[in-house]
């Protein structure tokens, strides 16, 4: 029983809840199938019973902050960032790591694309079963030999955890504990708790800056709930009005970004000449939109690229002139992830071909998009 193994020890007693329900019917219950009975709780979206259909995201249950005199103080190689090329929470977390020069103090892991069912794994060797990117490989944390799973840290961490097997995930290498698995902390950590450590150049990057405070604050919240939580409330909805609810709310505030972006006269970004702490968190929704929300999420009302074009134009030059954002996005992994793991939306596991190019050069645009702007002539 090597999945059984795998198990954390109260999902060992519900592993046993389930055998002892099913004692003397074991030609119906094979030992694979109980485990996965045990298991399913890593891909069931909508609470069993939850008659609204409607998903709704957990809280992060691990809430510390990395602080100079505190339980977890900024040092080189404490920590180590766990971390999915494929979930849009964790890509915050590897955007701001680079946009602020931590590479050399934050080392981090990326695992493996497929969520299986006790959740993400790491790939046996670097770079296995398709899944390319810098640092897709084997847990490398001295003392984690064996560990397959994310879920064998957050069990180190503590045996009697219940939660969700999240990442990102920011790890106290020295003291074998997780500082936190909620991403928009984490991303406001990197940015000034490492400042004593970094060149002047990085220290003086602002992703959240105290005349914009009070506007990034507000833009977040209702884009986290419209938009980067949006798309998976139309996803794993599981009624046709919770499906209707939620993306006719997202196509709104995507509207309201649209109008937002066309106002802006200042510079390329969401609040002007610099990027902030609004283009980090809308830009990993809005990159994986067209390449996969669209079909697999059932948010096909409207694409980016085709429907609107400041949101184009503001996620192409994002892309392609941000190495912090371009280097951290895998497409391979965001394709894969979601259609080859998500498997009661799509059983058969088929990855759509398109689009292509996942993402538009800075200069291109849909045809019909290029003459609408050659004759409102903004291009």
């Amino acid at each position: 029983m090597l999945l059984y193994s795998r198990l954390g020890t109260a999902q060992r007693r519900e592993f046993q809840s389930i055998l002892n329900l099913k004692k003397g019917n074991s030609k119906q219950f094979s030992s694979k199938s109980v485990v996965k009975m045990a298991a399913d709780k890593i891909t069931n979206w909508v609470a069993p019973g939850d008659k609204s259909g409607e998903f709704k995201r957990g809280q992060s249950q691990f809430r510390n902050f990395i602080k100079k005199g505190g339980e977890f103080p900024p040092e080189k190689g404490r920590y180590h960032l766990y971390v999915s090329y494929a979930c849009p929470w964790a890509h915050r977390t590897l955007i701001v790591r680079q946009l602020k020069g931590l590479q050399d103090i934050i080392p981090f892991t990326s695992v493996h694309w497929h969520m299986q069912a006790l959740g993400w794994h790491f790939a046996p060797t670097p770079n296995a079963d398709n899944a390319p990117g810098e640092n897709v490989r084997p847990d490398p944390v001295k003392g984690h030999e064996g560990y397959k799973h994310i879920r064998d840290v957050y069990f180190e961490v503590d045996p009697e955890y219940k939660g969700r097997f999240t990442v990102p995930t920011l790890y106290d290498v020295k003291q074998g504990k997780i500082v936190s698995n909620e991403s928009s902390e984490i991303i406001r950590m990197f940015y000034t708790e490492f400042d004593d450590l970094l060149a002047p150049e990085y220290k003086n990057v602002n992703l959240f800056p105290s005349p914009l405070q009070s506007q990034i604050e507000a833009t977040n919240e209702w884009t986290y709930n419209d938009i980067n939580n949006g798309v998976y409330k139309s996803g794993f909805a599981t009624t046709q009005e919770a499906y209707e609810k939620a993306v006719t709310t997202l196509f709104a505030s995507l509207d309201r970004v649209e109008k937002h972006l066309s106002e802006v006269t200042d510079g390329p970004f969401y609040f002007g000449k610099d990027v902030t702490e609004a283009d980090v968190r809308l830009y990993t929704t809005i990159v994986r939109f067209d390449v996969v929300y669209v079909q697999h999420f059932k948010t096909n009302i409207r694409t980016i690229r085709a429907d609107y074009p400041y949101i184009h134009k503001w996620l192409r030059n994002l892309y392609w002139t941000i190495p912090a954002f371009h280097d951290t996005t895998e497409f391979t992994h965001i394709k894969n992830h979601y259609t080859k793991s998500h498997t009661q939306i799509n059983p058969f596991s088929i990855t759509p071909l398109g689009p292509e190019p996942p993402i538009l050069k800075i200069d291109e645009e849909v045809p019909a998009v290029a003459y609408a702007l050659k004759m409102a002539g903004k291009k």
